[in-house]
């Protein structure tokens, strides 16, 4: 992996990853966001969900957000869904979706990687939570870091 956020996507990735978001979100009333940090001393899913928080995702309307982690220098990656989502979808479901992920990552395709799980993710939050007309982009589709 690469030794520093900014190594680990470039402007274009980014936009490209930002693009996928913004595409499973025309489907759904989910919200998806992805989030990267250097490093992080903290489980990787006690940290995606302290920054769930954080960001405000447990604050959309029908729990439906989504965010994928990443602690880049660490090698952590964990996905974070909300109470909405998390009932809907089989209880492997961000187990799977993870492991696509890491399967581009280890090939050093971290924004395929990524794109595949957002889109794993608004497959999901589309079948469980269609967009309906009046739906509302509710947070960011920037990716964040910290």
């Amino acid at each position: 992996m690469a030794s520093t956020v900014e190594d680990f996507l470039s402007k274009e990735d980014e936009q490209a990853i930002i693009k996928a978001i913004r595409e499973s979100e025309q489907q759904t009333s989910g919200e998806i966001r992805v989030h990267l940090e250097h490093h992080s001393k903290k489980d990787a899913l006690v940290r995606a969900q302290e920054l769930f928080h954080l960001l405000k995702m447990d604050n959309t309307k029908d729990e439906n957000g989504v965010l994928i982690y990443v602690a880049v220098d660490d090698h952590k990656l964990a996905i974070c869904g909300d109470r909405g989502i998390n009932n809907k979808v089989p209880a492997d479901f961000w187990e799977s979706t993870k492991d696509k992920i890491i399967t581009q990552f280890k090939q050093d395709n971290f924004r395929d990687g990524l794109i595949d799980g957002v889109r794993c993710a608004g497959e999901k939050l589309a079948q469980y939570f269609p967009w309906e007309h009046g739906d509302v982009n509710e947070l960011p589709d920037e990716i964040t870091t910290s």
